[in-house]
Protein backbone atom coordinates (compact mmCIF):
# COMPACT_ATOMS: atom_id res chain seq x y z
CA UNK A 1 0.00 0.00 0.00
CA UNK A 2 1.88 3.43 -0.99
CA UNK A 3 -0.32 5.25 1.48
CA UNK A 4 1.03 6.80 5.04
CA UNK A 5 -2.58 5.22 6.52
CA UNK A 6 -4.10 2.35 4.80
CA UNK A 7 -7.48 3.82 4.34
CA UNK A 8 -9.53 1.00 5.68
CA UNK A 9 -8.24 2.00 9.17
CA UNK A 10 -10.14 5.45 8.84
CA UNK A 11 -12.91 4.05 10.58
CA UNK A 12 -15.34 4.70 13.77
CA UNK A 13 -15.50 7.92 15.63
CA UNK A 14 -13.34 10.69 14.64
CA UNK A 15 -13.59 13.35 16.84
CA UNK A 16 -13.20 16.78 14.83
CA UNK A 17 -11.84 19.08 17.49
CA UNK A 18 -12.24 22.52 18.68
CA UNK A 19 -9.74 24.74 18.25
CA UNK A 20 -8.87 26.41 22.07
CA UNK A 21 -8.35 29.90 22.61
CA UNK A 22 -6.97 31.44 25.78
CA UNK A 23 -9.37 34.72 26.56
CA UNK A 24 -6.99 37.25 24.82
CA UNK A 25 -7.58 35.31 21.19
CA UNK A 26 -4.55 33.17 21.09
CA UNK A 27 -4.72 29.47 20.30
CA UNK A 28 -4.41 27.62 23.41
CA UNK A 29 -1.88 24.75 23.08
CA UNK A 30 -2.08 23.16 26.19
CA UNK A 31 -5.46 23.01 26.25
CA UNK A 32 -5.72 21.13 22.86
CA UNK A 33 -3.37 19.06 24.14
CA UNK A 34 -5.41 18.06 27.22
CA UNK A 35 -8.40 17.73 24.52
CA UNK A 36 -6.57 14.95 22.62
CA UNK A 37 -5.38 12.99 25.84
CA UNK A 38 -9.08 13.39 27.10
CA UNK A 39 -10.11 12.38 23.33
CA UNK A 40 -7.79 8.99 23.63
CA UNK A 41 -8.51 8.50 27.21
CA UNK A 42 -11.98 7.74 26.26
CA UNK A 43 -11.72 5.27 23.35
CA UNK A 44 -11.71 7.89 20.20
CA UNK A 45 -10.78 6.12 17.04
CA UNK A 46 -9.57 8.67 15.29
CA UNK A 47 -8.77 13.11 15.60
CA UNK A 48 -9.42 15.79 13.04
CA UNK A 49 -8.83 19.36 13.36
CA UNK A 50 -9.49 22.17 11.29
CA UNK A 51 -12.84 21.22 10.20
CA UNK A 52 -15.67 23.55 10.46
CA UNK A 53 -15.87 22.71 14.13
CA UNK A 54 -12.05 24.16 14.29
CA UNK A 55 -12.72 27.66 13.40
CA UNK A 56 -9.98 27.22 10.49
CA UNK A 57 -11.49 30.50 8.56
CA UNK A 58 -10.67 32.39 11.39
CA UNK A 59 -6.93 31.54 11.83
CA UNK A 60 -3.75 31.71 9.58
CA UNK A 61 -2.07 29.38 8.26
CA UNK A 62 0.56 28.84 10.50
CA UNK A 63 -2.18 28.65 13.41
CA UNK A 64 -3.45 26.15 12.10
CA UNK A 65 -0.61 24.36 10.97
CA UNK A 66 0.80 24.41 14.83
CA UNK A 67 -2.68 22.88 15.91
CA UNK A 68 -1.81 20.52 14.15
CA UNK A 69 1.37 19.83 15.29
CA UNK A 70 0.01 20.13 18.62
CA UNK A 71 -2.71 17.15 17.69
CA UNK A 72 0.32 14.67 16.12
CA UNK A 73 2.54 15.33 19.27
CA UNK A 74 -0.23 14.89 22.13
CA UNK A 75 -1.52 11.55 20.33
CA UNK A 76 1.77 9.97 20.02
CA UNK A 77 0.22 8.79 16.37
CA UNK A 78 -1.61 6.50 18.41
CA UNK A 79 -4.74 6.51 16.14
CA UNK A 80 -4.91 8.65 12.52
CA UNK A 81 -5.01 11.77 12.48
CA UNK A 82 -6.76 13.79 9.50
CA UNK A 83 -6.76 17.58 9.78
CA UNK A 84 -8.90 19.86 7.46
CA UNK A 85 -6.33 21.34 5.37
CA UNK A 86 -8.32 23.09 2.53
CA UNK A 87 -9.42 26.84 2.36
CA UNK A 88 -11.11 28.47 -0.73
CA UNK A 89 -7.75 28.85 -2.32
CA UNK A 90 -5.77 26.37 -4.56
CA UNK A 91 -2.39 27.72 -3.42
CA UNK A 92 -3.47 28.17 0.64
CA UNK A 93 -4.63 24.29 0.04
CA UNK A 94 -1.59 22.88 -0.89
CA UNK A 95 0.61 25.08 1.30
CA UNK A 96 -0.95 24.07 4.33
CA UNK A 97 -1.38 20.61 2.78
CA UNK A 98 2.13 20.42 2.52
CA UNK A 99 3.53 21.40 5.93
CA UNK A 100 1.13 19.05 7.59
CA UNK A 101 2.46 16.32 5.51
CA UNK A 102 5.53 17.11 6.62
CA UNK A 103 4.23 17.13 9.92
CA UNK A 104 2.94 13.04 9.72
CA UNK A 105 -0.56 13.24 9.45
CA UNK A 106 -2.21 10.20 7.82
CA UNK A 107 -4.81 12.03 5.54
CA UNK A 108 -6.05 15.08 4.30
CA UNK A 109 -9.53 16.60 4.75
CA UNK A 110 -10.06 18.91 2.15
CA UNK A 111 -13.09 21.31 2.11
CA UNK A 112 -14.82 22.28 -1.08
CA UNK A 113 -13.73 25.30 -2.09
CA UNK A 114 -16.51 27.98 -0.53
CA UNK A 115 -18.27 31.05 -1.86
CA UNK A 116 -17.05 30.76 -5.38
CA UNK A 117 -19.85 27.88 -5.91
CA UNK A 118 -17.37 26.21 -8.66
CA UNK A 119 -19.32 23.94 -10.99
CA UNK A 120 -19.06 19.87 -11.15
CA UNK A 121 -16.52 19.78 -13.22
CA UNK A 122 -14.53 22.63 -11.42
CA UNK A 123 -14.92 20.46 -8.36
CA UNK A 124 -13.65 16.96 -9.69
CA UNK A 125 -10.54 19.33 -11.39
CA UNK A 126 -10.01 20.90 -7.97
CA UNK A 127 -9.77 17.25 -6.08
CA UNK A 128 -7.69 16.01 -8.73
CA UNK A 129 -5.19 18.77 -8.79
CA UNK A 130 -4.94 18.29 -4.90
CA UNK A 131 -4.54 14.67 -4.74
CA UNK A 132 -2.09 15.02 -7.76
CA UNK A 133 0.47 17.43 -5.31
CA UNK A 134 0.37 14.36 -2.91
CA UNK A 135 0.31 10.99 -4.29
CA UNK A 136 1.18 9.04 -1.31
CA UNK A 137 -1.29 10.80 0.92
CA UNK A 138 -5.21 9.64 1.41
CA UNK A 139 -6.98 12.73 0.30
CA UNK A 140 -10.79 13.15 1.31
CA UNK A 141 -13.53 15.21 0.34
CA UNK A 142 -15.32 17.64 2.71
CA UNK A 143 -18.84 17.87 1.57
CA UNK A 144 -20.84 20.82 3.17
CA UNK A 145 -22.84 22.65 1.12
CA UNK A 146 -24.79 24.84 3.90
CA UNK A 147 -21.05 26.33 4.45
CA UNK A 148 -20.08 26.25 1.30
CA UNK A 149 -23.02 27.18 -0.63
CA UNK A 150 -21.52 24.30 -3.64
CA UNK A 151 -22.88 20.34 -2.89
CA UNK A 152 -20.27 17.25 -4.53
CA UNK A 153 -22.79 15.06 -6.23
CA UNK A 154 -22.54 11.60 -5.92
CA UNK A 155 -21.49 11.14 -9.65
CA UNK A 156 -18.46 13.05 -9.33
CA UNK A 157 -17.08 11.72 -6.26
CA UNK A 158 -17.39 8.27 -7.99
CA UNK A 159 -15.64 9.82 -10.89
CA UNK A 160 -12.94 10.66 -8.98
CA UNK A 161 -12.77 7.86 -6.99
CA UNK A 162 -12.68 6.21 -10.27
CA UNK A 163 -9.78 8.36 -11.48
CA UNK A 164 -7.56 9.25 -9.27
CA UNK A 165 -5.74 6.59 -7.04
CA UNK A 166 -5.15 8.49 -3.90
CA UNK A 167 -8.97 9.70 -3.44
CA UNK A 168 -10.20 7.38 -0.95
CA UNK A 169 -13.11 9.34 0.72
CA UNK A 170 -15.64 11.62 1.96
CA UNK A 171 -17.46 13.27 4.78
CA UNK A 172 -20.35 13.94 3.88
CA UNK A 173 -22.05 17.01 6.26
CA UNK A 174 -25.77 17.16 4.03
CA UNK A 175 -29.14 16.25 5.65
CA UNK A 176 -30.31 14.93 2.30
CA UNK A 177 -29.88 10.93 3.58
CA UNK A 178 -30.38 9.92 -0.06
CA UNK A 179 -27.36 11.96 -0.95
CA UNK A 180 -25.32 9.52 1.33
CA UNK A 181 -27.31 6.25 -0.41
CA UNK A 182 -26.38 7.21 -3.82
CA UNK A 183 -22.94 7.94 -3.17
CA UNK A 184 -21.93 4.76 -1.73
CA UNK A 185 -23.95 2.73 -4.25
CA UNK A 186 -21.81 4.46 -7.06
CA UNK A 187 -18.50 3.60 -5.00
CA UNK A 188 -19.11 0.58 -3.48
CA UNK A 189 -17.50 -0.55 0.38
CA UNK A 190 -14.16 0.44 -0.38
CA UNK A 191 -14.67 4.23 -0.12
CA UNK A 192 -14.49 5.99 2.83
CA UNK A 193 -17.85 7.73 3.78
CA UNK A 194 -18.09 9.31 7.18
CA UNK A 195 -21.35 11.38 8.29
CA UNK A 196 -20.61 14.87 9.74
CA UNK A 197 -24.56 15.31 10.76
CA UNK A 198 -25.05 14.24 13.91
CA UNK A 199 -28.19 12.12 13.95
CA UNK A 200 -27.11 10.88 10.70
CA UNK A 201 -24.07 9.22 12.17
CA UNK A 202 -25.92 5.59 13.29
CA UNK A 203 -28.20 5.61 10.64
CA UNK A 204 -25.12 6.11 7.74
CA UNK A 205 -23.33 2.89 9.58
CA UNK A 206 -26.94 0.48 8.24
CA UNK A 207 -25.58 1.68 4.67
CA UNK A 208 -22.59 0.56 4.78
CA UNK A 209 -20.48 4.15 5.84
CA UNK A 210 -17.09 3.93 7.67
CA UNK A 211 -17.46 5.94 10.91
CA UNK A 212 -18.53 10.03 11.21
CA UNK A 213 -17.23 13.08 12.62
CA UNK A 214 -19.50 14.68 14.91
CA UNK A 215 -19.02 17.54 16.93
CA UNK A 216 -20.89 16.00 19.66
CA UNK A 217 -17.71 14.08 20.42
CA UNK A 218 -16.25 17.03 21.83
CA UNK A 219 -18.31 16.55 24.80
CA UNK A 220 -19.38 13.47 24.57
CA UNK A 221 -16.03 10.89 23.12
CA UNK A 222 -16.92 7.96 24.73
CA UNK A 223 -20.38 7.44 23.91
CA UNK A 224 -19.74 8.18 20.55
CA UNK A 225 -16.55 5.25 20.23
CA UNK A 226 -18.85 3.04 22.30
CA UNK A 227 -22.00 3.77 19.76
CA UNK A 228 -19.63 2.68 16.98
CA UNK A 229 -18.78 -0.26 18.56
CA UNK A 230 -21.75 -1.69 19.80
CA UNK A 231 -23.32 -1.59 16.00
CA UNK A 232 -20.35 -3.38 14.47
CA UNK A 233 -20.46 -6.17 17.38
CA UNK A 234 -24.45 -6.57 15.86
CA UNK A 235 -26.03 -4.71 19.21
CA UNK A 236 -28.27 -2.69 17.40
CA UNK A 237 -30.36 -2.11 20.45
CA UNK A 238 -27.37 -0.69 22.11
CA UNK A 239 -26.22 1.26 19.22
CA UNK A 240 -29.67 2.60 19.05
CA UNK A 241 -30.01 3.59 22.72
CA UNK A 242 -26.97 6.03 22.54
CA UNK A 243 -28.22 7.32 19.39
CA UNK A 244 -31.48 8.75 21.36
CA UNK A 245 -29.22 9.31 24.42
CA UNK A 246 -27.67 11.82 22.78
CA UNK A 247 -30.06 13.68 21.19
CA UNK A 248 -29.99 16.39 24.06
CA UNK A 249 -26.44 17.27 23.81
CA UNK A 250 -26.74 17.45 19.68
CA UNK A 251 -29.55 20.42 20.38
CA UNK A 252 -26.94 22.03 23.10
CA UNK A 253 -24.20 22.26 20.81
CA UNK A 254 -26.94 23.71 17.93
CA UNK A 255 -28.51 26.24 20.40
CA UNK A 256 -26.43 28.73 18.83
CA UNK A 257 -23.87 28.62 15.88
CA UNK A 258 -21.33 25.54 16.32
CA UNK A 259 -18.42 25.67 18.44
CA UNK A 260 -19.65 28.58 20.70
CA UNK A 261 -22.07 26.65 23.27
CA UNK A 262 -19.63 23.34 22.85
CA UNK A 263 -16.67 25.38 23.71
CA UNK A 264 -18.82 26.99 26.78
CA UNK A 265 -19.37 22.93 27.73
CA UNK A 266 -15.70 22.24 27.62
CA UNK A 267 -14.90 25.53 30.08
CA UNK A 268 -17.46 24.49 32.23
CA UNK A 269 -16.40 21.27 32.75
CA UNK A 270 -12.94 22.65 33.10
CA UNK A 271 -11.50 20.74 30.11
CA UNK A 272 -10.32 24.09 28.42
CA UNK A 273 -9.11 27.79 30.08
CA UNK A 274 -11.32 29.47 28.29
CA UNK A 275 -14.42 29.12 25.61
CA UNK A 276 -13.51 32.15 23.82
CA UNK A 277 -14.59 31.84 20.06
CA UNK A 278 -13.16 34.30 17.25
CA UNK A 279 -15.06 36.97 15.20
CA UNK A 280 -17.61 37.06 13.52
CA UNK A 281 -18.70 34.11 16.50
CA UNK A 282 -19.41 35.69 19.78
CA UNK A 283 -19.80 33.75 22.85
CA UNK A 284 -23.43 32.14 23.65
CA UNK A 285 -26.25 34.52 24.84
CA UNK A 286 -27.45 34.35 28.22
CA UNK A 287 -31.00 32.76 26.74
CA UNK A 288 -28.73 30.30 25.09
CA UNK A 289 -26.72 29.48 28.09
CA UNK A 290 -29.95 29.43 29.97
CA UNK A 291 -31.33 26.56 27.03
CA UNK A 292 -27.89 25.15 26.71
CA UNK A 293 -28.29 23.87 30.90
CA UNK A 294 -31.34 22.58 30.42
CA UNK A 295 -29.81 20.24 27.28
CA UNK A 296 -27.17 19.37 29.82
CA UNK A 297 -29.19 18.12 32.38
CA UNK A 298 -31.04 16.05 29.98
CA UNK A 299 -27.79 14.53 28.52
CA UNK A 300 -26.12 13.89 31.58
CA UNK A 301 -25.61 10.45 31.44
CA UNK A 302 -24.09 10.53 27.91
CA UNK A 303 -20.99 12.94 29.03
CA UNK A 304 -17.70 11.62 29.40
CA UNK A 305 -16.10 11.77 32.35
CA UNK A 306 -13.21 14.78 32.87
CA UNK A 307 -11.76 13.34 36.15
CA UNK A 308 -7.67 13.76 36.19
CA UNK A 309 -8.13 15.95 32.91
CA UNK A 310 -9.11 19.36 34.51
CA UNK A 311 -6.79 21.80 33.65
CA UNK A 312 -7.08 24.12 36.24
CA UNK A 313 -6.72 28.13 36.50
CA UNK A 314 -9.04 28.64 33.71
CA UNK A 315 -9.70 32.33 32.55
Amino acid sequence: MPYRTDPRTLRGSIAPLMTPFTADGEVDHESLANLVRWQLAHGTHGLSIGGSTGEPSAQSTDERVAAIATVLEASGHRVPVVPGTGSARLDETIELTARAVELGIDAALIITPYYARPTQEALYVWYRTVAAEFPDLPILAYNVPSRTAVDIAPETIARLFRDVENFVGVKETTRDFEHFSRVIRLCGPDLVVWSGIELLCLPLLALGGAGYLSATANIAPAAHARMYELWMAGDVEGARAIHYGLHPLVDLLFVETNPAPGKWVLEERGLIRSGAVRPPLIPPTDAGVERMRVYLEQGADYLTPVDGFEIGDRG
